[in-house]
């Protein structure tokens, strides 16, 4: 085998390889929030956005300092939990799942709402599909598929051939 050809299929099978490492594409996503005061959620909206309907936002907190309040736009513009929808408390993570395409509130009643703990998370509707993939599209798919489910062959085969070259 040439050094030619070594350096092409090693160019291939990282090619291949980069393929594996992406991840797959779910409908719902499970979003992670460090409940906590003294975080700018503002900045954090920015970095997470879009939010679509069935994603699961994961609040982690502190028990016994911090609860997650889910109000309406009344409760969150005032920081009042007063008439809430729904107080969790209990443990330390609370799950919760954006069901419908509408806008969401949430604060923290222990007062540090005042300080920025709260969140308006706009539900939408999920984009529709791309179109069909054309047939150069399907077979990189169908590469890509392989190379995810058989990444540490590749991975491996990568090394040996990066030893090959090196001897060549």
């Amino acid at each position: 085998m040439g050094r030619t050809s070594v350096a092409a299929a090693a160019a291939a099978l990282l090619v291949l390889a980069a393929c594996a490492a992406l991840p797959a594409r779910t409908a719902a996503n499970k979003i992670s929030i460090n409940w906590k005061p003294n975080v700018n959620y503002t900045d954090w909206l920015k970095q997470h956005s879009p939010f679509y309907k069935d994603d699961w936002l994961v609040f982690y907190y502190t028990a016994g300092q911090a609860d997650v309040v889910q109000v309406d736009e009344v409760g969150y513009n005032k920081c009042d939990s007063t008439n809430a929808i729904y107080n969790y408390s209990k443990g330390r993570s609370f799950a919760f799942q954006l069901n419908e395409t509408k806008t969401y509130y949430f604060i923290c009643s222990y007062g540090y709402c005042f300080g920025g703990m709260r969140l308006a998370i706009k539900a939408e509707k999920l984009p529709p599909p791309s179109p069909p993939p054309s047939a150069s599209d399907r077979s990189a798919a169908a590469i890509a598929a392989f190379a995810r489910s058989h990444a540490p062959v590749i991975y491996a085969a990568v090394a040996v051939l990066a030893a090959l070259l090196r001897m060549v």
